[in-house]
């Protein structure tokens, strides 16, 4: 049976695993180094080592794909097209839009919206594959109009090569690790280069990732995935299965449940057994059990109504009520299940469809407009010692 710890032992419990990303880099530099000097004979070799890659070229055939598409089991094909649907539906809400306004007389301002030109999607495909990841990923750049959309997956799994090809996506290469994230990176003669790369991974993903970030726009660098729970009552078996679904991911998952019932506490911990990267603690009340997932800003938060959403500050996505459990949001909801862990989630939310998109300022100004402004402008110029920029103002205004 689990161990029910005291409040006491909360800060315990709440100090993540340091991932590795130190180590891992390390491991990877050299890697990136290899593909961005020798381009695609590095990448074969490093897929030929670590993937058991037979082929001449990365690039899977059209062919192929078209033949997982129509491999697909009716019942997942209908399963993908519900997620996509939704997927699609709640990206399209997220679209910025554009605007132009007039602020005063003969001051125009507004902002025009612009999709990236090329994105890829890096998509797992080890102890479990992930079609979902492939859906999240890119529905909503397509939501967005990126005209190029690339996706990696180092396996030829036919779901996930078959729910390529149902969305219509033709450039995806059969390519995993850092030497994956390093080709969209900088670019090979079979690879195209990305705006931005997003996508969970391993740890050899994330730190190549990290490594780039700044050459290549990256989402986030993922670490281990996490669930908090915070209950006061229901029911412990959905309590249990909804711990025990998110430490299936891999043995650095976590999830945790805060209660001040020590009977539900209890009665969770006997539903099932848990796994070791499973616990409960015992606090004082719901108010303290919101205060500690603000602090540690999960990735996952469950709460048992809407009435907790105002004191909520950091959280990756939000699952209210009983009839809400995180596998939902994972495949069918529509938000997006690439979230913020290890803390991230203080600065961001997860992946979105302003992820594939660049919001433009546009300014203009009439004579009369830019006479007005003039002293402002002129003045904080030359404070800065900028007297050309105070010039090019005054020469129109003579």
């Amino acid at each position: 049976m689990i161990r029910i710890l005291p409040g006491k032992d909360i800060g315990r419990l709440l100090s993540r695993k340091a991932a590795k990303l130190t180590q891992a880099e390390e491991i990877v530099r050299p890697i990136l180094d290899d593909v961005r000097h020798r381009g695609d004979r590095a990448l074969l070799e490093y897929a030929r080592k670590f993937d058991g890659f037979a082929r001449k070229s990365v690039r899977v055939p059209e062919a192929d794909l078209r033949a997982a598409c129509t491999s697909l089991t009716p019942e997942f094909r209908s399963a993908a097209e519900t997620a996509a649907a939704n997927i699609r539906a709640y990206a399209e809400q997220q679209m910025p839009r554009e605007w132009t306004a007039e602020q005063h007389p003969g001051l125009r301002l507004g902002q025009i919206v612009r999709p990236l030109d090329t994105v890829a999607a890096y998509i797992p495909s080890g102890r479990y594959p992930l079609p979902s990841t492939l859906l999240m990923t890119v529905v909503p750049a397509q939501v967005a109009g990126v005209p190029n959309i690339g996706v990696a997956s180092p396996k030829p799994v036919a779901e996930v090569f078959g729910t390529a090809g149902l969305l219509g996506i033709t450039s995806v290469f059969e390519m995993g690790g850092a030497q994956a994230i390093a080709a969209f990176a900088f670019g090979t003669r079979t690879v195209p280069r990305a705006d931005r790369i997003v996508g969970p991974g391993n740890i050899y993903v994330a730190a190549a990732k990290k490594l780039l970030a700044g050459e290549v726009g990256i989402d986030f660098v993922a670490g281990p995935t996490e669930i908090l729970i915070i209950a006061g009552d229901g029911d412990p078996h959905h309590i249990n299965a909804d711990m025990q679904a998110q430490a299936e991911h891999d043995t650095d998952a976590f999830a945790l449940l805060l209660t001040p019932s020590k009977r539900l506490a209890q009665a969770v911990a006997e539903a099932a057994p848990l796994p070791r990267n499973c616990a409960i603690a015992m606090v004082r009340s719901i108010n303290e059990a919101i205060e500690i997932s603000n602090r540690f800003a999960p990735e996952h938060l469950s709460i048992p109504d809407s009435a907790l959403l105002p004191k909520i500050r950091h959280a990756g996505s939000i699952f209210v009520g009983p009839y809400s459990p995180e596998a939902a949001g994972d495949y069918t909801t529509g938000p997006n299940h690439v979230l913020p862990t290890n803390g991230a989630a203080r600065q961001r939310g997860g992946l979105s469809v302003a992820d594939y998109l660049k919001v433009i300022t546009v300014q203009q100004l009439t004579k009369p407009a830019l006479k007005k402004l003039a002293p402002a402008i002129t003045t904080l110029a030359r404070a800065e010692g900028l007297e050309n920029h105070a010039r090019s103002v005054e020469v129109r205004l003579p």
